[in-house]
């Protein structure tokens, strides 16, 4: 398994939320939604295509990112 799944249904509004490194214009917003063992990322733009990932898949590539900025 690769940690991705299928897009579940749509969460609750208030489960979302937008990354603080998203464009300022509210045009490149990166919303992030934490479903237990899970975390949802989508576009703002697209809120029908959700990626899901496991939580500790999701921390890796966050850890990985930070990293590579290092």
């Amino acid at each position: 398994m690769t940690g991705i799944a299928p897009s579940p249904p749509e969460p609750t509004s208030g489960q979302w939320f937008k990354s603080s490194y998203s464009g300022g214009e509210g045009n490149e917003c990166v919303e992030v939604a934490d479903r237990g063992p899970r975390v949802a990322i989508r576009d703002s733009k697209a809120p029908r295509k959700t990626l899901i990932f496991s939580t500790p898949v999701f921390v890796a590539f966050v850890e990985g990112l930070s990293n590579a900025h290092r």
